[in-house]
């Protein structure tokens, strides 16, 4: 049987005389439960959850007496990757940090002076931990603390299933010629903002392939519940990498265009602010040098440790 079909006229006309019109269709129940089973259930009804508009924070959101929310599915974890510790006061806001690349999976290297991305990203990473919680204004965890292999979703996938209020994944840059020095910070974008950006994405994106696993397709209704969510993180994301970048100025050597964006697969979790921290060059000798030096490493934690702070202070100064 053919569906019937209701159409009334559009309202709207442009200028080239275009009419925008609707097509309202009855589907047979059967072919509507798969979408309805798949989508996220109110816990005390057990009624499909309209849970969509972000919040600056769980605790906001959860307090919140009226409009919808937000409830985005937490797949379940990966074999082998457990949670990790959390350090710092109760109460205090979440902010998770990602130690780029790890196991078989080295990242850039800087072969004159034997450094590979893994191991100045997992030393950077516990720096900025270490200034979080000494700092007192935030609890910190790592996504890693060792040499392994995380897969990317996996890696923001450990963050939201903690709760986090930021995501903060360390790397470090690399390029093939010439000598850049610099810092950026790149927040997500279905469009890369330059060639470089773009560049950065397809080779970040194949680390899963690298470790030889193999990306799977999101379902249609978690498509449709990222692209309502998606804006105000990536709004709130990009909010972040300016205070980074302002932060970053005095302490360590940043590029002019510090802020970028990019379709970067970490960066994709729907409702948690996330931020890709590239700390410098590391195929350059002077960028090396100031990221695999202690000096060097404190500055950068203490760029990131007075960018959180400002971040939730103010977050917490417009509820």
């Amino acid at each position: 049987m053919i569906p019937r079909t209701y159409r009334r006229p559009g309202r709207c006309t442009g200028r080239n005389g275009a009419r925008v019109g609707a097509a309202l269709a009855l589907a047979a129940a059967v072919a509507f439960a798969p979408v309805a089973a798949a989508m996220p259930r109110d816990a005390d009804t057990d009624a499909p959850s309209l849970d969509f508009l972000p919040w600056k924070s769980r605790a906001e959101r959860d307090a919140h007496g009226d409009g919808y929310k937000v409830t985005v599915p937490v797949p379940p974890p990966a074999r082998g990757v457990r949670l990790p510790k959390v350090a710092g006061a109760e109460g205090r806001p979440l902010v998770v940090i990602d130690a780029g690349h790890g196991g078989n999976d080295p990242g850039a290297i800087n072969p004159q002076a034997a450094l590979r991305e893994k191991d100045v990203t997992l030393k950077i990473a516990k720096a900025i931990r270490d200034a979080l919680v000494e700092g007192g204004r935030a609890r910190v965890a790592l996504t890693r603390d060792d040499d392994r292999y995380i897969p990317l979703r996996e890696r923001f996938g450990i963050a939201r299933r903690l709760r986090a209020d930021l995501f903060i994944s360390v790397h470090c840059d690399s390029v093939g010629a010439g000598l850049p020095t610099g810092a950026t910070a790149y927040t997500l974008s279905d469009v890369a903002s330059d060639r470089e950006a773009a560049l950065l994405a397809a080779r970040e994106n194949k680390s899963d392939v690298i470790a030889g696993v193999q990306l799977g397709r999101d379902a249609d209704v978690t498509s449709i519940l990222i692209d309502l969510t998606q804006r105000e993180t990536m709004n709130a994301s990009a909010g972040f990498a300016r205070l980074l970048g302002r932060e970053a100025k005095p302490l360590m050597p940043v590029k002019t265009n510090f802020h970028r964006t990019a379709s970067l697969m970490v960066l994709k979790a729907p409702d948690m602010p996330s931020v890709l921290f590239e700390t410098g060059y590391i195929s350059t000798p002077a960028d090396a040098a100031f990221l695999d030096s202690k000096a060097g490493r404190e500055k950068i934690a203490e760029t990131v440790r007075r960018a959180v702070e400002v971040y939730f202070a103010r977050r917490l100064a417009v509820r």
